[in-house]
Parts: C-alpha cells; structure tokens; sequence
C-alpha cells in the first residue's frame, strides 16, 4: 500500500494531540481533522434527540447521518454553531462512550478518510493511525502523565470559566482511559509503527518542532 501524504497522531484525552496537530497543521499548511470532534458531535447528536450513548443502533444512525461542517475553527450541527456545546466535559465523556460501540466507529470511518487530499492531512485521534490511516507518511503516539493531562484540562477549564475539580478531572481521564483502551475495536494503542512522543516537560511549541523535525527527516 503507497503511503498517504498524512501525519496520524494518536494518544489518550488531554494530551495536547489537538493543540499540536493543529500547529503542525498550520505550519505545514496541511488541512487538519479532529476525530474526536466527530464523536463528540455524534453524542451531542443523540443527546439532542434523547438517544442513550449506549444505543449502539441508533447512535450508529445518526453518525452515518451527521449534518456537519467545519469552518475555519467553527464546527456547525444542522447549521447550529456547536464549538463550545462539543467541548463541554458530559459530551466528552459521551464521545468516549459511543466511541466504544462497534457500529459508531464503521460509520464514521469512510468519513474521516474523505478529510484526505492534495492538500496533505494532519489527522488526530485514538486510532489514526492503527486503523483509519494505517499507511500515514508519519505516525506519532502522543502522551502524558495522567497528572499533567488532568491539570492541563482543569486549566482549560478554568481558563473558560467553567467550574472545574482537579481530582474530578483526574478521576474521569482515568476511566476514559481504561474504557479508551479496553474497547474491542480499535482501542488506544501505539502502532507499530508509531514514534513516541511523551510531553510531560514539554511545551506546546517544542512538541510541535518535534514532530516537524521529524516530518522533514521523513519527507
């Protein structure tokens, strides 16, 4: 299989994988996808039509059907501006859930690799790279420590002026992990392949230059 003009980045929630695709997205010019936006969405979706995130069925209805668009940094559902309603921290814990149903993920599976073109992609998410583009030029695994990853999400919070609880916070990113790697398709994991990027002491911009370091030795 020819290698697609990609750059998949995996890793557990919080991690800093968005903030960092997004800048080497940016500094490459690539178009850049958020899959966890599409599941966030899917269960934004059925808690609108009051559908359990368990549903499996018709979670998996309203995936295939999603009205969406991505504009810019803003994200349309059914015309409705939902950027911030995706980010709240229910709906996070929902995309976790309806992410875990097998029927969900094949629905939006032919989705996300229509986001691939001429352009160059950089894509995140869970599986990025172990099964929606298994054949990316360049794999990276991004983590952190669970402790770093629950201050960064509660400084975001805070950040918005939500109401945040930082043992809360770490208790949830705990058990999205479990759940994250214990789903029987398609669970967290580091391919193969995949190059290791740990960036507890690392900031935003140095984890950037570290993977555009090793885009170009790879270009």
């Amino acid at each position: 299989m020819s290698q697609e003009l990609v750059i998949a980045i995996d890793g557990p929630s919080a991690s800093g994988k968005g903030t960092v695709a997004q800048g080497v997205a940016r500094e490459l010019g690539f178009a850049y996808l958020d899959s966890g936006a599409l599941y966030r969405l899917t269960a934004l979706a059925a808690q609108l039509k009051n559908i359990a995130w368990d549903n499996e069925v018709e979670v998996a209805v309203i995936a295939a059907a999603l009205d969406v668009e991505f504009i810019g940094e803003q994200i349309y559902l059914s015309g409705d501006d939902v950027t911030l309603a995706i980010r709240a921290e229910e709906i996070g814990s929902g995309a976790s859930q309806v992410a875990a149903l097998p029927q969900v993920r094949a629905a939006l599976l032919q989705r996300q690799r229509a986001f691939v073109g001429e352009q160059g992609l950089v894509a995140d998410g869970r599986d990025m790279a172990s099964v929606v583009f298994p054949s990316a030029q360049l794999k990276v695994f991004l983590t952190a420590s669970a402790e770093i990853r629950a201050e960064r999400r509660f400084k975001q919070l805070i950040a918005r002026g939500e109401l945040a609880d930082l043992a809360a916070i770490t208790a949830d990113l705990l058990a999205r992990d479990e759940r994250d790697r214990a789903r029987t398709v398609a669970p967290l994991e580091q391919a193969a392949d995949a190059l290791l990027l740990e960036t507890s002491s690392l900031t935003a911009n140095e984890a950037i230059a570290q993977v555009l370091a090793w885009w170009q030795s790879r270009a």
